[in-house]
């Protein structure tokens, strides 16, 4: 999987077209299209812009595989009328082994707390 993949994925989740985009780069949509089907390479100057549409780093186009998000919201109810306290992580891991055995370590160590 290739750049032109990240591409497809990521103009799908913001739901614009590939006119759209060819249009916020100043581009003919056919370059665009050659860039999704890696018939042509992109042009360095139009990096960061791509970047910048689809909301990613960089290195986010370029990355292969998935990325997979965890978020763990804890929640600290004050009976005394307080506002509530919210607290987050999120944790992004491409590779989808390492998510598994992350996983499966985090619950071991949320039964280990609830004892």
């Amino acid at each position: 999987m290739g750049v032109g993949t990240n591409l497809k994925k990521l103009r799908s989740k913001t739901k614009l077209s590939q006119q759209e985009i060819a249009d916020m780069l100043g581009l003919d949509r056919n370059t665009y299209t050659n860039w999704e089907n890696e018939t042509t390479d992109i042009k360095s100057q139009y990096i960061p812009k791509l970047a910048e549409i689809f909301e990613v780093s960089i290195l986010d186009l370029f990355q292969e595989g998935q990325r997979n998000q965890f978020v763990n919201n804890n929640y600290d109810n004050k009976e005394n009328g307080q506002n509530d306290i919210q607290q987050g992580i999120i944790i992004n891991i491409t590779d989808s082994e390492a998510a598994k055995l992350l996983s499966s370590q985090l619950e071991e160590l949320i039964k280990s707390l609830k004892k």
